[in-house]
């Protein structure tokens, strides 16, 4: 059985122009945000007047997630569900600052931060490892739910990166090579055969419905 998953990311907020680490901090959109939000909406509804189907509507529990997915599930009629699973990796003690002020706060952890193993926890938070099982988790009981179906997932990215990784069988330690974009629409397809999963990526990074290009999920500032 085939579901295809829209993993969509948030829509902008002020966190993200000055590259602080938001994770379970629960930021609101800015209002670049709303209007992204806004238009990929009216995208939505274009292409449901024009016959493609959106089964249902997921969303992580963060406002930022939710904000972006609320104007999506009024204009096809659907009920936004949520779910925690979906979050945004768990920071701890990073979230809140930028990376220069990590360096400066926690200059062993950044450093080890730095080398990209995945078993590594900022403090009072979660490794790339369990975090990209969690995610993985949460998606069981959504494909479980909607067989045959087409949905959208609107979630972060750190979210949107793991199912990349899942998909193409990269490492977690793999530099990135691919944008997570704010309010990219990016379409995965997954097959589920018992207890076997794989998934496939259809389209990846498409923020057309945006006049302008949107901000990749970034922890460097921009020149």
């Amino acid at each position: 059985m085939t579901t295809q998953i829209l993993f969509i990311r948030h829509g902008e907020t002020a966190w993200n122009r000055i590259k602080r680490i938001q994770g379970h901090i629960d930021i609101p959109l800015a209002e670049s945000g709303v209007e992204q939000a806004q238009l990929l909406a009216a995208r939505c509804a274009n292409e449901a007047r024009a016959g493609v189907r959106l089964d249902a509507i997921w969303s992580s529990d963060l406002m930022r997630a939710q904000q972006t997915a609320q104007p999506i599930a009024a204009a096809l009629g659907l009920t936004l569900q949520l779910t925690e699973g979906l979050r945004e990796r768990n920071y701890g003690a990073f979230q809140g600052h930028d990376s220069d002020q990590i360096a400066e706060r926690f200059p062993d952890e950044y450093a080890h931060w730095q080398t990209r193993d995945p078993g590594f926890s900022p403090p009072e938070g979660e490794s790339q490892r369990v975090f990209y099982h969690r995610v993985l988790h949460a998606l069981e009981p959504i494909l479980a739910k909607h067989p045959e179906g087409r949905i959208a997932c609107v979630a972060h990215g750190g979210v949107l990166d793991c199912i990349y990784r899942f998909a193409n069988g990269l490492a977690l330690d793999a530099p990135r090579a691919w944008p997570l974009l704010n309010t990219s629409v990016n379409v995965v397809d997954f097959e589920r055969d018992g207890a076997v999963t794989q998934a496939r990526v259809l389209a990846w990074g498409d923020v057309t419905h945006l006049p302008s290009p949107s901000d990749d999920d970034s922890f460097k500032r921009s020149s």
